[in-house]
């Protein structure tokens, strides 16, 4: 039995382990000692191997390229080389005729590593010629990245994961640790353990709640007018830090004129918390010793004011003089394993790698004269973000998406209108591992290696790179996600070459001062580098801004308060309940990979399930685990009923893995104006209970049944060798190869 040490490909804690292989298969995993989960896994990270091994559950691997001659043909397996040359030619007969603005890429976050990403930025900045590139934190953790920089200037976890278990209180805001991040779950309960307070806001009665010191049910989409009542008692109540605000941070007395309207008492009806709960936690949050912790997910970024309430949870760390010492801080803990690194990476419209700045003259100066290019090359403009897809498309302003490891026909909100642009964009690239919704919409396929079958560097969540090693060998003609972009890149005119994952990784963090000391050396060594780790570093800071130096340009903090607005969609008579998309303990975001694998198939299926109150369920003759029709102004899908007094009266949640219970064909394509981020978190909804649950259980398999088969006709048309014909005896289904 072969070992291979490998960083876990769901969350974003960083989980170091072992692959274990017998016969070119994943037959297990062995936990390592690594700086996050010290051995020990969690569910997935025990479960969620086999996906790699093609099990073939829930949807085939894609393992040779295909393409399609035209819109509406068939796929039609290829050569590596046909599939470029054709992917090359419509490329750039676009740029030609429309400029390198009529193209957007993506980057990925779900496996393929940092040094796949650089380079994915890299053809499209140096050989497209366009910034429009974007990444999966668009839809995430988009406001972190935007509202950290204008506060702190810089979009990270200024502390780091294993230091949460010696915070003097951790206050949980709008974060469901227990499901998103298990093994950060485990630092919390650490921290419990060792005396620390713990705080949760939340509507929902979460498991972290069990263990609180207080719990603050709040309202859904509540979150700036809460936050602005937490910062008004701070200042009220004698708890801010004088000379840390003086000296170290600017624009204190507009940020308190903004709170100044939102003392506790004169917006419970809007947060629906006691207003003595409040002042409680504010003075537990401020006066913990050594440290306090904002910890914070995606119920504060998929949200209308998504960067306004990052932007407040940063200053309230500031007021009151928690952030620039060991332990604390702020903590977005992100929820793909390379979402921080596809950022790290330059996966973003208007940055390159390390957040500098496509505009600044000199960073453009610096990338050109690395890349050999002459430096008007580089576009001085910021690109446009993934969620301007849909109406770049129907103006006619985009004719080329490539998107890579993602599946946005599964994860973008407004589902159904989102498969439309797909269908619709006139020159449509897929690179994955997997078919699926997304992938069998496009006009190319290009296989590409899986996790476990290629090597590279991930970023957690707290900044650590850590290097993974390869399992096995690629599969099919699978290919490396770098070779393919550089090889696209060189037929398209400007040549790229590189001979392993180093060699790219080191041409990163050459152009990165905050990089430059994580080698593969380095990592090696010491097993991780976190940055800002410096040329010639061993080690990188656990914890940033000490001493209340920021990254800002004068070095301060910029602190922020802005009025609360309530969300887009509001419940009424017709729709009365709230929605809001969460995430599921088993399952990773898509399921393609976790679907594929035996133990985590087997936990939960089709068509998912919808949370909701006792009070709601009975007064819609809802009983607990029948199927039922969730609907909104957008679509309406089934899920099973999960009855809980945990979840808050008239607000139901689903979780975004399943495909019949598909919560984003019910969610609004309305985004934070900020960052693009989708309002996931709040929209109007209803639901209905279905009579004959016979009819219902029937339906739900039907319409799966008949989507997985859909898949698989797609699939089965890389088994045609090019220059063969299929014959079909069945139209629905390619059975002999001729």
């Amino acid at each position: 039995m072969e070992k291979h040490q490998v960083i876990c490909p769901y969350c974003g804690a960083g989980c170091k382990y072992n692959l274990l292989v017998e016969n070119n298969q994943v037959i297990g995993t062995e936990p390592l000692n690594g700086l996050t989960n010290q051995g020990e896994l969690c569910l997935k990270g025990m479960s969620g191997y086999d996906f790699i091994n093609d099990t073939k559950i829930l949807t085939p691997r894609i393992l040779y390229p295909m393409i399609r001659r035209h819109k509406g043909a068939e796929f039609e397996r290829v050569s590596w080389d046909e599939a470029l040359d054709f992917t090359a030619k419509k490329m750039l007969q676009i740029i030609e005729e429309s400029g390198p603005d009529a193209i957007m890429t993506t980057g990925s976050s779900r496996g393929g590593g940092n040094e796949a990403n650089y380079v994915m930025q890299k053809f499209t900045r140096a050989c497209i010629g366009t910034n429009n590139i974007d990444n999966c934190a668009r839809t995430c953790h988009g406001p972190s990245i935007v509202g950290l920089m204008d506060v702190l200037g810089s979009g990270c976890m200024s502390c780091s994961i294993d230091g949460l278990e010696d915070a003097g209180c951790i206050f949980l805001f709008g974060y469901n640790p227990a499901v998103s991040h298990p093994i950060v779950a485990r630092r919390i309960v650490r921290a419990k353990e060792k005396g620390a307070k713990i705080i949760v806001a939340d509507p929902r009665r979460i498991e972290t709640a069990r263990i609180a010191d207080i719990y603050l049910q709040i309202n859904n989409g509540c979150n700036v007018a809460f936050l602005n009542s937490f910062a008004y008692c701070l200042i009220h109540d004698g708890l801010i830090d004088e000379r840390f605000i003086a000296e170290h941070t600017t624009g204190f007395e507009e940020f308190a004129q903004v709170v100044e309207g939102y003392a506790p008492e004169k917006v419970a009806h809007i947060t629906g918390v006691d207003p003595e709960m409040v002042h409680k936690a504010a003075r537990m949050y401020a006066t913990a010793e050594p440290s306090a912790i904002v910890g914070w997910g995606m119920g504060v970024t998929q949200q209308k004011q998504g960067v306004k309430a990052v932007r407040t949870l940063a200053s309230i760390a500031c007021i009151s003089g928690q952030i620039g010492k060991p332990n604390s801080g702020v903590a977005p803990v992100r929820g793909q394993n390379n979402v921080q690194g596809s950022c790290d990476m330059g996966m973003w419209p208007s940055l390159y790698p390390g957040y500098q700045k496509v505009d600044d003259p000199a960073v453009r100066e610096k990338f050109a004269k690395a890349w050999g290019l002459p430096v008007e090359k580089l576009n001085p403009n910021p690109g446009a973000k993934l969620t301007d897809l849909v109406h770049l498309v129907k103006e006619g302003k985009l004719r080329c998406f490539y998107n890579y490891g993602e599946d946005p026909a599964q994860t973008e909100p407004d589902a159904q209108e989102m498969i439309e642009t797909l269908k619709n964009v006139e020159f449509f690239v897929c690179q994955d591992i997997f078919m699926t919704q997304t992938t069998m919409l496009a006009d190319v396929l290009l296989p590409a290696t899986s996790w476990g079958e290629h090597e590279g560097v991930f970023t957690a969540s707290d900044r650590n790179f850590q290097h993974f090693t390869a399992a096995l060998p690629p599969k099919g003609e699978c290919r490396h996600d770098w070779e393919i972009f550089a090889d696209l890149s060189t037929r398209m005119g400007y040549p790229m070459h590189y001979e392993n994952t180093r060699e790219i990784w080191h041409e990163c963090i050459s152009l990165v001062d905050n990089f430059a000391g994580a080698t593969y050396e380095t990592m090696e060594e010491q097993g991780q580098a976190q940055w800002p780790i410096r040329e010639g570093e061993s080690v990188g800071k656990r914890d940033m801004y000490a001493g209340g130096v920021f990254t800002t340009a004068d070095h301060k903090a910029h602190l922020h308060a802005d009025e609360f607005v309530e969300p887009t969609e509001l419940p009424d008579e017709e729709y009365p309940l709230v929605l809001c998309t969460v995430r599921e303990v088993g399952h990773y975001s898509c399921r393609s990979m976790t679907g594929n694998c035996r133990a985590l198939a087997a936990l939960a299926d089709e068509p998912g399930h919808v949370q909701m109150h006792p009070d709601d369920a009975a007064a819609r003759g809802i009983k607990h685990g029948q199927i039922v029709r969730v609907f909104s102004r957008r679509g309406s899908v089934y899920s099973r009923a999960e009855v809980s007094p945990r979840i808050n009266k008239g607000t139901v949640y689903m979780t975004y893995q399943w495909w019949i219970g598909k919560c984003n064909a019910l969610t609004m394509h309305v985004t934070d104006p900020m960052s693009g981020t989708p309002e996931d978190k709040f929209s109007a909804c209803q639901l209905e209970a279905l009579p004959d649950q016979v009819w219902a259980e029937n339906e739900v398999q039907r319409q799966y049944t008949e989507l997985k088969q859909e898949l698989v006709n797609n699939a089965d048309r890389q088994d045609v060798a090019p220059g063969a014909v299929a014959v079909f005896d069945d139209p629905a289904h390619v059975d002999q190869i001729v």
